[in-house]
This record gives C-alpha cells, sequence and structure tokens, in this order.
C-alpha cells in the first residue's frame, strides 16, 4: 500500500545523497588521511545523525525551527562555524616527510569516536539537512502515513546513507587511491580544506525560504 511513497522517498533521497557537500566532503578527507576505518566510523556517524533529523520531524520541532528565523539562523552559524573550524585546520597541513610512513602513522591516530563525531556534527548541524527532512516529511510523505511506517521510512534512510557513505569510505581508502593522494601530500588536505571553508561560507549566507 506505500510502496509508491516509500520508492519516492527513495528516490529522492538517492539523489540528495549523492550530491557533493559537506557529508561527502568529510568522508572523502578522513577515508584519504586516516584510512578505512576512520571513513567508515565517519559515515557511520553521517548515517547516525539522520534519526536525528527524523525523529525531530516526527515530532514537528523540524517544523518550528522552519519558521523560526532565530532557530534556523542559530543551527546556521553552528554549522557553518565547525565546518570553518575543520576546514581552516585542513588549510595549515605541513608537508609529509615520509609518505608511507605517514599514512600508518594518520590512521593509528584517528579514533573511532573522534571519526564518529567528525560525521554526525557534520551532519546533524547541516540547516539543508533539516529542511530536506521537513520537506520529505510534510510534503513527500502523507501526513496520514501511519507513525510506524513513518518511522520505518527513517530507518532506512538512515541504513541507506550510512551504507553509501561507507561505499565512498571504501572507495577512498584503497592503498592505491591514498597513495595517489598521498604524493600531493598537505595539498591535498589544503584543497579539501577550501572546500569545507567554501561549503561553511556558502552555508552561512543560506536563506530561509
Amino acid at each position: 500500500m506505500y510502496w509508491t511513497e516509500f520508492l519516492t522517498v527513495a528516490l529522492i533521497h538517492l539523489l540528495a545523497v549523492a550530491s557533493p557537500g559537506p557529508d561527502f566532503a568529510v568522508v572523502v578527507r578522513e577515508s584519504v588521511t586516516h584510512g578505512r576505518r576512520a571513513g567508515t566510523w565517519t559515515a557511520l556517524g553521517v548515517g547516525t545523525a539522520i534519526f536525528l533529523h527524523v525523529g525531530y520531524s516526527l515530532l514537528g520541532i523540524g517544523l518550528i525551527v522552519s519558521q523560526s528565523i532565530v532557530l534556523f539562523n542559530a543551527l546556521k552559524w553552528a554549522a557553518a562555524a565547525y565546518l570553518l573550524y575543520i576546514g581552516y585546520k585542513a588549510l595549515r597541513a605541513q608537508p609529509a616527510p615520509a609518505v608511507t610512513d605517514d599514512l600508518h602513522k594518520e590512521a593509528g591516530e584517528r579514533t573511532a569516536r573522534g571519526a564518529f563525531t567528525s560525521g554526525f556534527v557534520t551532519n546533524g548541524l547541516n540547516p539543508k539537512a533539516t529542511l530536506f527532512f521537513l520537506s520529505l516529511f510534510t510534503v513527500v510523505i502523507n501526513p496520514h502515513t501511519p507513525l510506524a511506517v513513518q518511522a520505518g521510512y527513517g530507518v532506512y534512510l538512515a541504513a541507506a546513507t550510512a551504507t553509501w557513505f561507507c561505499l565512498v569510505a571504501l572507495l577512498f581508502s584503497q592503498q592505491r587511491v591514498r597513495a595517489g593522494f598521498a604524493r600531493m601530500g598537505h595539498w591535498f588536505d589544503r584543497t579539501m580544506g577550501a572546500v569545507l571553508i567554501a561549503i561553511g561560507v556558502k552555508l552561512a549566507f543560506t536563506e530561509m525560504h
């Protein structure tokens, strides 16, 4: 009975999650810099944050945020500040003396908790994600759809997001891929830092529609 609605939700989510954004940038950076384990934990952090968006969408809190310029701006500036912070740190990356040894060293330095938190905060503070899930649960999903079914959609969205970014982490943490990026050394980190800062600045100027 709800298959058509579910397929619509799945298609919209696929198009949204495949679009490059802060989630993609942070997963790629963690995967290349720290390895597959860190990249996977970051992906799981991003996926887990989806439950946060689904939760407040089901409770109607997202509607309140979308209608409050103060709350929306607070969320927007918190997200922008975080992206600017990690982007600034990446811009300060220094050349590595030994590529191979540095890769192993970096992989051992990043804790699972740190990587997971990085992914969770990046997605959780993104006001665009807030508006996306709000529109999804108020426009695309029929309000008369049983809460249990809507919660099921939420579980799917979280699992699909985590799976997608785990695949991204798997790709970018391949030794050959990492070695290729590592040859560019600190320039890769600086480039990713510039990307994150650009996204943060763009986010800071996002207006509520």
